[in-house]
């Protein structure tokens, strides 16, 4: 087993380097992060977009080169990077078992952060129909071929989704020479807010909403998709490709596959308000919590969370047993989900961050207690975060839930 580092963060994305850094300028010395990849940067470094880095740095990068300067900010701040090194499982107690080029290793610290950040989801995991042919891509794929390898992998693609990275999607596709043939939006509404969810009308992409993709068909690679309009008709669209673009799930398999678990709604680790999970050990931060924010969003994350670690390794003493958070249908993931007496005096998390399953009107409420400390009546929407500030007496509270009335 190797020397004991005092932090190991898992993760090389935004929130992962950013809780780096903020561990390395808060005087914790040997904070080691690892990132299965060649390079840090994570998801953004296939992004040939803007804008990134506006809040974190004060200036607009591309997506490559956000992740470029996420590099130089940690060999700045002194941490060690591997790269090339897969976390293969959480061991407990600050343990973990990682390969690397050099082979299987045991590495050990005081703490762990996970920050391993999201994925989209894919073909097999929609449960679509059809054939197999060439052509069915994530956005992250898409990506990846623009951005390493200067490849436009299809010219009229159906997209599939409304969130912001479909219309970055949709972005990429319009400025490297493809011509989206349609967006179809499997909701009876946009999931991204005004004003982005007006980009495909703008940019002249017929936009169907409350549209169910039928059949994939093609040979050798996609000729056409059959869909199922709001309307309940049917229609085939000839197209050279399928892009299938947002529903983001946490990268969370070394969590599944460990006994924490995660969480059902979010599918990712259950954290208080600090970042820490039930095992004292082990903290988390970044799009691994619930899918899926910004770039710069998880930098902030990061960042707060990355501080009170530093204040946990300084502070020492048990962490206590938490409060879990509870909700009500339709609220489907609260983070944190955990809330502990023995918090930090500046806990990293101010607010619980809330999403819903479906778009619903009603009045949302937080009961500390059996008392209610906080409600809103409004349509609330998926895919968009609902901010409840934490009430100061939660974290001393033996009950916490959030409930929802539906109104017509």
């Amino acid at each position: 087993m190797s020397a004991m580092a005092d932090v190991i963060v898992v993760g090389g994305g935004p929130a992962g380097v950013a809780a780096a850094v903020e561990l390395r300028r808060r005087g914790v010395p040997g904070v080691v992060l690892l990132d299965r990849e060649a390079e840090l940067g994570g998801a953004t470094r296939h992004c040939r977009h803007s804008p990134f880095g506006m809040r974190e740095f004060g200036r607009i990068y591309l997506g490559a080169a956000y992740g470029r300067r996420l590099t130089a900010e940690a060999a700045r701040a002194g941490v060690e990077v591997r790269t090339g090194h897969s976390v293969v499982r959480l061991d407990g107690d600050g343990r973990l078992t990682v390969a690397s080029p050099r082979g299987v290793e045991q590495l050990a610290a005081r703490r762990v952060l996970i920050a391993t950040g999201a994925r989209e989801t894919p073909r097999a995991a929609r449960l679509l129909s059809g054939d197999r042919p060439v052509g069915v891509l994530t956005t992250g794929t898409l990506q990846a071929y623009v951005a390493f390898h200067r490849l436009m992998p299809f010219r009229r693609p159906v997209i599939v989704g409304s969130e912001l990275v479909s219309l970055s999607a949709l972005l990429t596709c319009l400025t490297h020479g493809a011509r989206p043939v349609a967006m179809l939006e499997p909701a009876a509404h946009a999931l991204a807010g005004a004003p982005f969810c007006w980009f495909p009308t703008l940019a002249g992409v017929p936009f169907h909403r409350g549209a169910q993709i039928l059949d994939i068909r093609g040979r050798a690679r996609v000729e056409e998709i059959a869909f199922r309009r709001a309307d309940g008709g049917e229609e085939r669209l000839a197209c050279d490709g399928v892009l299938l673009t947002g529903r983001f799930t946490p990268e969370a398999a070394l969590l599944r596959e460990s006994p924490l678990g995660v969480d059902a709604g979010s599918a990712g680790p259950a954290i208080d308000q600090d970042g820490r999970t039930a095992d004292p050990f082990l903290f988390a931060s970044g799009n691994v919590l619930r899918a899926v924010e910004t770039g710069g969003w998880a930098f902030r994350e990061g960042r707060a969370v990355g501080r009170a670690l530093a204040e946990d390794l300084s502070r020492g003493g048990a962490a206590g047993e938490p409060v879990r958070v509870d909700v009500e249908a339709p609220v489907k993931l609260v983070v944190p989900g955990l809330l502990r007496r023995q918090g930090h005096a500046a806990p990293a998390f101010r607010d619980f961050q809330l999403r819903v399953t479906a778009r619903v009107r009603g009045r949302l409420s937080l009961e500390i207690d059996g008392r209610e400390a906080w409600a809103a009546e409004r349509v609330f929407m998926p895919e968009r975060r609902i901010l409840v500030p934490i009430p100061p007496g939660a974290f001393a509270a033996e009950s916490v839930r959030f409930r929802f009335r539906e109104q017509p």
